[in-house]
């Protein structure tokens, strides 16, 4: 079958499934809507999803652009919350999210970006 790798998709795919193992792990906060911030960053994004990585090792860390803005993502163990921030991680917390947001939460947020 003749076709086009998708790595975006790729890599995605293995940044959740680190948030979903180290979610469950601790407490779950963020299990549930972790698959819903995935699919609003595929219908948002602009280019390439870039999942910072250490050692060979995604961490917690992704950026993407959305329109003509950079946005930083990031899973906080220390809130059990997965943040949006301006630009990088030292930017601005647009956003926080937990299983206790609604789908339509996340929608609306990043139908605002």
């Amino acid at each position: 079958m003749a076709g086009r790798a998708v790595t975006q998709v790729d890599v995605l795919q293995q940044y959740v499934t680190g948030v979903m193992d180290r979610a469950d792990h601790h407490a779950g906060s963020v299990n549930e809507v972790c698959l819903t911030i995935a699919g609003a960053l595929i219908w948002r994004k602009n280019g390439d999803i870039h999942v910072f990585e250490r050692e060979g090792n995604l961490t917690n860390a992704l950026w993407v652009n959305i329109g003509t803005n950079r946005y930083a993502i990031s899973y906080k163990h220390e809130t059990g919350k997965i943040e949006i921030r301006e630009n990088n991680m030292r930017g601005k917390v647009l956003r926080e999210f937990d299983n206790s947001d609604s789908a339509s939460d996340v929608r609306k947020f990043f139908a605002t970006l």
